[in-house]
């Protein structure tokens, strides 16, 4: 069914409030949620374990599935960036993901009290991260991935009309999406 017109406008309104102009809606129902996303983090990414909004840490596969469909609306915002050095991401990550903790909060506060954001990259807040939920530092702040969530980010924001593609060098510009869920 989704958010009516008044409902997305406000939502409009405190995106660009806060300057994220490069967005587009979508039907919740429409992410694509895969085992083969957890495969790859689970066989493929090294803060699989390290991280407490990473795998294991989240929800099993069927599960996230479930979380998508309870809710109407979803955001994705599109993020660019060109680092000098592959390490850099952690940095520009952690200052984007801040922002979208923000942005999560300004939405919820505005009436929309099941609003979560899933991060652009992994939460990178702490540098060195305790790996549980538990013992987080910032659990308050921690939110997953759409990765973390099995989501087939590329499958889902072509479909939202979106460019991506696959990486075949660090001296390309790197093309995030961040998943702001809203009810």
């Amino acid at each position: 069914m989704g958010l009516n017109i008044k409902q997305r406008k406000k939502v409009e309104d405190i995106l660009k409030l806060n300057n994220y102009t490069d967005y587009k809606w979508t039907d919740p129902k429409k992410i694509i949620v895969s085992q083969w996303v957890r495969m790859k983090c689970k066989f493929g990414c090294g803060e699989y374990g390290r991280g407490g909004a990473c795998p294991p840490e989240t929800p099993a596969v069927a599960e996230c599935k479930e979380f998508f469909n309870e809710y109407e609306d979803a955001v994705i915002l599109h993020f660019e960036g060109l680092m000098d050095k592959p390490e850099d991401r952690h940095t520009w990550s952690a200052r984007i993901n801040n922002k979208l903790v923000q942005l999560e909060r300004a939405v919820f506060t505005a009436g929309f009290e099941r609003a979560f954001q899933l991060f652009m990259d992994s939460c990178s807040f702490c540098k060195d991260c305790t790996g549980s939920r538990e013992t987080c530092e910032k659990p308050r702040m921690a939110r997953p991935a759409p990765e973390a969530m099995a989501v087939d980010v590329y499958t889902t924001v072509r479909q939202a009309g979106f460019t991506i593609n696959v990486l075949t060098d660090y001296d390309q510009k790197m093309d995030r999406f961040a998943f702001l869920m809203v009810h």
